[in-house]
């Protein structure tokens, strides 16, 4: 299988890759033809999993090479890791600040976000995950990018260890959105329709991420230290606060110590 995805472009690596990961997208959302009920510890241990796979993909997927491609550069190695770094969660909270979205925990409990709108509440509910699917489709186009630039450390198995921890903590995501709606009264078509969207953004964003650094390569240490931040931000402004809305810390904690395990041994045995 491996092979076979070396013989393609980066830009159709790419798509395959982003394809993957809005299809587990759609597989979590699907989960609300299976039942009604949210298993609410369930579910903050998944998230608590995909807070670790991320923290985990965006060090040896991304941060890693980016520092040894700044190696022998002009400037400190370091320097453009934190530029890139910053820049992603700077433009995460500017998004976060602008783009009009939604955070629905529970049925009739939301917190509205970014600027002033009449948007249906469901769209905005999808925004909400759109803006979380943005720095991740980035980080897959990156990495595939990485590797065809021929990056000692980066490699189309690395980047598709990425792919692979990015589809899993995507699952969880889409049944956060999923499962609120329709207890919330949706039927379950619309529920898993507006639940599997959230992930349509994964395959733009990765186009745009490989077409970056594949035309401007000088970019590419500052691209995976932004997909890195951008990721972080995620992690921290979201996933982790969510994890443990609902006093199950030591689950949601034990979740993120599994997942940055699992995605630890994926990178490093495959990267």
């Amino acid at each position: 299988m491996l092979s076979i995805l070396e013989n393609f472009s980066p830009l159709v690596q790419t798509l395959i890759g982003t394809g993957f990961t809005w299809g587990m997208t759609a597989l979590g959302a699907a989960m609300i033809f299976l039942g009604r009920n949210l298993n609410r510890k369930m579910l903050d241990w998944m998230l608590g999993f995909a807070g670790g796979v991320m923290i985990a993909a965006s060090y040896w997927s991304l941060l890693a090479p980016a520092l040894e491609m700044a190696e022998g550069q002009t400037l400190p190695a370091w320097l453009p890791a934190v530029v890139g770094f910053l820049g992603g969660g700077v433009f995460l909270r500017g998004l976060d600040k602008v783009m009009p979205h939604m955070h629905l925990r529970e049925p009739g409990d939301s917190d509205a976000e970014g600027i002033s709108t009449t948007w249906r509440r469901t769209t905005l509910l999808v925004l909400a995950i759109v803006l979380h699917n943005i720095p991740e489709g980035l980080a897959v186009g990156v990495a595939f990018g990485a590797a065809a630039a021929g990056l000692p450390s980066a490699s189309v198995a690395g980047a598709v260890a990425l792919t692979i921890g990015i589809g899993i903590q995507n699952f969880p995501e889409a049944m956060a959105v999923s499962l609120p709606l329709y207890s919330a009264g949706m039927s379950r078509g619309r529920s898993f329709w507006y639940g599997q969207l959230s992930g349509f953004v994964e395959p733009l964003a990765g186009v745009l991420g490989v077409t970056a650094v594949l035309l401007f390569r000088q970019i590419l240490p500052y691209a995976l230290s932004f997909a890195t931040g951008a990721m972080i931000f995620v992690v921290i402004e979201d996933l982790i606060p969510e994890a443990h809305r609902h006093e199950n810390v030591d689950l949601a904690t034990m979740g993120a110590m599994i997942g940055f395990a699992v995605m630890m041994t994926l990178d490093v045995a495959f990267g």
